[in-house]
């Protein structure tokens, strides 16, 4: 069985190949087949590239097993780079817009028909590559590679509109207005999957805590342990793709330091296994003042 590190490195090598072939083919039709929203479309293309390597080379970090200085791993590295992502995203989709903005005074000129061809299969490549990299990263639970997963379909998404165009435009020159409003779509779509992936990002780098339905089940849990009679103080935040509890049990105050011992470990055993993504737990043992 693949470790997640060799799981990620191998689905990530292969979008970067892709990508590869898909943006000589589009820069090669678009210039050939005189269609500057093809151009374009290689160019987002290439934003692609740069998040398989931004992965590539982060998943040697982030997979570090933690040391002295990072006792507690190095899965924040991970978070830095899903945010590396969402802000490439971001960039493209404002170039997007910027260009189709300008070609609305412009139109696009009217290209071959046969360059429809390297946005079809563009799309089909690219939505093919997202949903496998999107199963990946949701196997091996990593943020960086599903935020790459996204990059992929908005790459597919981004050729409708070259799609579109070059058809509407081989067919009669008028429809070539097409291109720019629908990249304008486009790019606010693009948008809205840049601000999808940061915002979970930026709230683990806030240590926002987990929501209220995880607490319940967290505590629910820690009650079920025998020996605890409740427990407050239920402190959560993410790390990576885990969570940090704290928490604070109450137990029978005439109970020994080694029955709390035990009760803890039970409890920290039992979260561990059953909990929401729990990895690392801190239980402070109560006596009952009651």
């Amino acid at each position: 069985m693949k470790t997640a590190a060799q799981q990620a490195r191998q689905i990530t090598v292969a979008g970067l190949l892709v990508n590869i072939l898909l943006a000589g083919l589009k820069f090669t039709f678009g210039i050939l087949g005189r269609s500057h929203a093809v151009v374009a479309d290689a160019v987002h293309s290439l934003s692609d590239m740069v998040t398989d390597l931004l992965v590539l080379i982060g998943i040697r970090f982030w997979s570090a097993p933690a040391d002295e200085c990072h006792p507690y791993g190095h899965q924040r590295i991970e978070t830095i780079i899903t945010l590396g992502i969402s802000f490439l995203l971001a960039i493209a989709a404002a170039g997007l817009a910027g260009g189709a903005i300008g070609r609305l005074a412009d139109p696009v000129s009217q290209p071959l028909s046969i360059v429809f061809l390297a946005p079809l299969i563009s799309i089909v490549a690219k939505e093919f590559l997202y949903r496998r990299t999107r199963a990946v990263g949701r196997r091996i639970q990593s943020s960086a590679v599903i935020a790459n997963a996204w990059h992929h379909r908005s790459d597919a998404i981004s050729s409708i509109p070259p799609l579109i165009a070059v058809v509407a435009a081989a067919a009669s020159p008028r429809w070539a207005f097409l291109d720019p409003v629908g990249a304008l779509i486009v790019a606010l779509l693009i948008l809205k999957v840049a601000w999808d992936i940061a915002s979970p990002a930026i709230a683990e780098i806030m240590e926002k805590g987990a929501p209220p339905n995880e607490l319940e089940s967290i505590e629910a849990l820690v009650r079920a342990v025998p020996g605890v009679r409740s427990a407050h103080k239920i402190r959560t935040r993410r790390f990576g793709n885990g969570l940090f509890v704290d928490l604070h049990a109450v137990v029978d105050g005439d109970l020994t330091v080694r029955d709390g011992h035990e009760i803890a470990s039970a409890i920290q055993d039992r979260l561990l296994n059953n909990g929401p993504s729990v990895t690392d737990i801190t239980v402070h043992i109560e006596p009952d003042e009651e």
